[in-house]
């Protein structure tokens, strides 16, 4: 198995005053050349908006973009007509394709809201613009992993056009779960939301993240009460 650890004040960072994001891979005006994706997970960004604010409307094309909110209400508006607001526990994609322009904001005028914004590189061009969204009940995850994401509609959570597979996992300390790689070739990238994990022998603590490839499968554990754990496989 090889790795690859990004401590979390390694990410780039940029704080506009009503946003503060920090980046996981080269984004905007942080530009890395060691980090530009792992593999087609092209942006990784933990992004706090302060209240009444948010992302004005502007275009996107040929990318599948996934929200995962952590706290707060995300008010969504897109070119496809769709208003949404989205919240923790819920997950939202769009598949851009041949184009589509969105609006993302804080829903509330006093509270921040935080979520991780994420593109990944699709296995099919110039596709017609999509959005979905679900709610997940936060119990489906705790001391287990549950899907999230997937490349089939028909399997559990949102898909996208991609060979790639999300999970959640919410544990108490101790709990420990092992992870099969779904496709060979793929790789997984592993990102501590809270808490702490031990992967293999390596130790992973909040925003923390760690690329894994080159092995069938790999083990986990907690070694916090409630920790959690976003596991993103991916094509590489």
């Amino acid at each position: 198995m090889k790795t690859t650890l990004y401590k979390s004040d390694s990410r780039g960072h940029a704080n506009h005053g009503w946003l503060n994001s920090y980046h996981t891979f080269s984004f905007a005006g942080y530009h890395n050349p060691q980090r530009m994706s792992f593999g087609v997970l092209r942006v990784l960004n933990d992004d706090t908006v302060a209240g009444g604010m948010g992302f004005g409307a502007h275009p996107h094309s040929n990318m599948e973009i996934i929200s995962i909110p952590l706290s707060g209400d995300l008010e969504h508006q897109d070119s496809t007509g769709r208003t949404a607001i989205i919240k923790n526990g819920d997950i939202q994609v769009m598949s851009a394709g041949t184009g589509i322009t969105h609006s993302e904001k804080n829903a509330s005028q006093n509270d921040e809201v935080k979520f991780l914004q994420i593109w990944v590189i699709p296995n099919k061009e110039n596709v017609t613009p999509r959005y979905d969204q679900i709610t997940l009940d936060p119990e489906n995850r705790k001391n287990q992993l549950e899907q999230i994401l997937s490349p089939s509609p028909d399997d559990a959570g949102v898909w996208i056009h991609q060979d790639a597979w999300f999970h959640l996992g919410n544990f108490d300390k101790d709990i420990n779960s092992n992870y099969e790689i779904k496709k060979k070739s793929n790789g997984v990238y592993a990102f501590v939301l809270k808490g702490s994990f031990k992967l293999d022998n390596q130790e992973l603590h909040t925003r923390d993240g760690l690329g894994i490839w080159d092995t069938e499968s790999f083990n986990l554990v907690a070694l916090e009460h409630d920790s959690e754990i976003l596991l993103m496989e991916v094509p590489l």
